[in-house]
């Protein structure tokens, strides 16, 4: 075969050849002032989480769970049984008496890593502060506006679509209500982003990778090595750093275990696609090879750290089943050690519990709703005639609602079928990408029609809602071969639509946040029938 003399001029062929069908943006480099932008968006929507972190200062909704879990884990690395129910000890909590555990353990449903989290921030600051229950969750929140900046700045090649996508997360109702709230649910959503970022990194690495190994063999695209299928692309760091995030994000809730599966099928259509435009002419082979074995470090890694998520468990002799093997030779997974043997036991009963969670609430939501808004939790509500608490009129409000930016989730609802048409018909990973994250958080609680479920489950795929919405304002803005009038017209639009969000989300701030208003100013903020 004919050699190209150059290694540059090699390499250059071969990086061409690597390209997707769909075409790629270029990546820039951060300057100093796109870092100090970068930080700057990324401080406005932490100020806005920590800024009154402890109002209320009694729990919320499933706070009563949570907080009290992850103190019990600080203090005996497993979950406490309490001293009557949640109505009876909550109020001891809130005035500040932490006594409410028995010495023996509680049967919960979720693994630990959330409530270890939480559980952090009440031992930095004290269990009894309101602040300290909340901090865990301010902190990932604020970390998830940054990692989505820089996910959504590789992913479309735009500082600009990076900082907006950063933006409208910092003024979305569901995220900023859960990061300033000690729920399990905005950890979920933290590890599913972290992982998808990982893998965002993996996929230019191997590209990287392929490109050189592409240039040292051959330098025309149709001159391919026969053994090409062999061709291994090094250790994949950073898939190994998804596994971990995802092994966090199933030891958080189970829930988790949906990103992992979705995001182990989009690696592998990345690794296919590269391999077949590089012109491999083993592409599906090599892909389905290489990725079987790094499929098996990952699952193993995630595996592991799941498992270590249980260390305060494993550590105790007195946990919740912990001595069910010793209980109960020859039953369970005999083949098992007996520690293994008790916590796979454990878990059989969590998932029947979870399954056959049936009970009716008033805040449920069937997920064909949970997308346009339609039946959003109230987390807390609390009325007052005139002369209490400081109301001055008839009557007020106190409410905290998970409510998303109805300009952001209604103009995702529109935006997904723009990715369906982009990713299916022309082809564009970035489309199939965001659709992966909405897929793993979303689709597959269609499956439980009957169980008991709530909109608020929607915060551990809120990032890609946002991700969906930037994908069409980068098409609204246009392409820089677009005339000069063109993109001018895109970006009044595009930043018009960005200013209604943070205005809509200000005005939403007050149901928020749990602020006394007039009564009817809370009502003048519930749109739809269906939210009250």
């Amino acid at each position: 075969m004919t050699r190209v003399t150059s290694y540059a001029a090699a390499t250059r062929a071969a990086v061409r050849a690597a390209r997707p069908p769909a075409p790629e943006a270029p990546r820039p480099r951060l300057s100093w002032r796109g870092w100090l932008a970068v930080l700057t968006v990324t401080a406005f929507g932490g100020l806005l989480r920590f800024w009154n972190l402890g109002r209320p200062s009694t729990l919320v909704f499933d706070e009563t769970y949570y907080v009290k879990q992850g103190w019990s884990m600080i203090e005996a690395g497993y979950e406490l049984a309490w001293k009557g129910k949640g109505d009876e000890v909550d109020p001891l909590w809130n005035r500040g008496d932490t006594n409410v555990f028995l010495t023996t353990p509680d049967f919960v449903v979720h693994p630990p890593v959330g409530k270890w989290m939480i559980g952090l921030g009440e031992w930095i600051f004290g269990p009894t502060n309101p602040f300290g229950w909340r901090f865990a969750s301010a902190v990932v929140g604020t970390l998830s506006i940054l990692m989505i900046i820089l996910i959504a700045r590789r992913l479309f090649g735009s500082t600009l679509l990076g900082l907006t996508a950063g933006l409208l997360l910092s003024v979305d109702g569901q995220h900023f209500v859960h990061s300033r709230t000690g729920l399990l649910d905005v950890f979920v959503m933290f590890w599913a982003l972290a992982a998808f970022g990982c893998l965002l990194i993996d996929r230019d690495v191997g590209r990287r990778r392929l490109a050189l190994r592409a240039a040292s063999e051959f330098a025309d695209r149709e001159q391919v090595t026969t053994d090409s299928w062999s061709w291994w692309l090094g250790v994949r760091w950073w898939r190994l750093a998804g596994a971990v995030c995802l092994g966090l994000c199933a030891g958080t809730k189970w829930s988790g275990l949906y990103f992992a599966l979705v995001f182990g099928l989009m690696i592998v259509f990345w690794d296919m696609g590269a391999r077949r435009a590089v012109g491999l002419r083993h592409w599906f082979a090599g892909s389905v090879l290489w990725n079987a074995v790094s499929g098996a470090a990952m699952l193993v890694v995630a595996f592991a750290t799941y498992l270590l998520s249980w260390t305060g468990w494993f550590l105790s002799s007195d946990a919740y089943n912990r001595n069910w093997a010793a209980e109960h030779p020859g039953e369970g997974l005999t083949f098992l050690p007996s520690a293994l043997r008790s916590l796979a036991y454990y878990h059989q009963q969590m998932w029947e519990f979870n399954i056959d969670l049936d009970a009716t609430h008033p805040y449920e939501a069937n997920p064909w709703s949970w997308i346009v808004l339609g039946r959003p939790t109230a987390f807390y509500y609390e009325s007052a005639k005139a002369g209490e608490r400081g109301c001055d009129v008839d009557a007020c409000s106190q409410a905290i609602t998970a409510l998303g930016n109805p300009l952001i989730w209604w103009g995702a609802t529109l935006g997904i079928a723009v990715l369906l048409f982009h990713w299916a018909l022309r082809r564009d990973w970035r489309a199939g990408a965001v659709l992966a994250g909405l897929t793993a958080g979303y689709l597959p609680w269609f499956q439980y029609q009957d169980r008991t479920i709530f909109n608020f489950y929607t915060v551990a795929f809120t990032p890609w809602v946002v991700l969906t919405v930037v994908y069409v304002l980068g098409l609204i803005l246009g392409r820089t071969s677009d005339s000069a009038r063109r993109r001018r017209n895109g970006a009044w639009i595009a930043g018009a639509l960005v200013l209604l969000a943070v205005l809509c989300f200000w005005f939403f701030v007050p149901v928020y946040t749990a602020q006394l208003i007039p009564q009817p100013s809370w009502s003048d903020r519930m749109w739809l029938r269906s939210w009250i």
